[in-house]
């Protein structure tokens, strides 16, 4: 299993003598545990394992466990991707009212030099009809 990078925290506890027990976090296929039963140092082909307070553990246990622990992290990873999904999306409706803001800011202020823009014009003509009458009859 594998092709996919992940973020997953993986947790190891150790009995007495050092062997790792239990893992958590990481999804182990039935090959993969046969095969680590297989090459244990003692040869025993044993279905229970020492836990991480020296209880033991049936294979039915373990797999239960790995499972409930994935599925915890699953379910921890599509919260944390939902959390980042209404952040964006929030994020555009800001940025959307923001742009909305700002266009209507400038046809504001482009429509505030028209009309300067024509009073200029107005009071030029005025001042000319003023000074020298008879300039702009038609």
């Amino acid at each position: 299993m594998g092709g996919t990078t992940s973020t997953r925290r993986v947790t190891f506890e150790a009995d007495e003598n050092e062997n790792i027990t239990v893992v958590k976090g990481i999804r182990l296929s039935e090959n993969v545990i046969d095969r680590m039963k297989e090459s244990s140092p003692s040869g025993s082909k044993s279905q229970r394992y020492s836990g991480a307070y020296g209880a033991s553990v049936s294979d039915e246990e373990l797999k239960r466990r790995v499972a409930e622990e994935l599925a915890l992290e699953q379910a921890k990873k599509e919260s944390e991707d939902q959390k980042r999904l209404k952040q964006a999306k929030e994020l555009d409706r800001e940025r959307a009212a923001a742009n909305e803001q700002l266009t209507r800011a400038i046809l504001r202020e482009r429509i505030s030099s028209e009309e300067e823009r024509a009073k200029a014009k107005h009071l030029i003509k005025v001042e000319l009809l003023w000074v020298k009458p008879g300039v702009f009859t038609s």
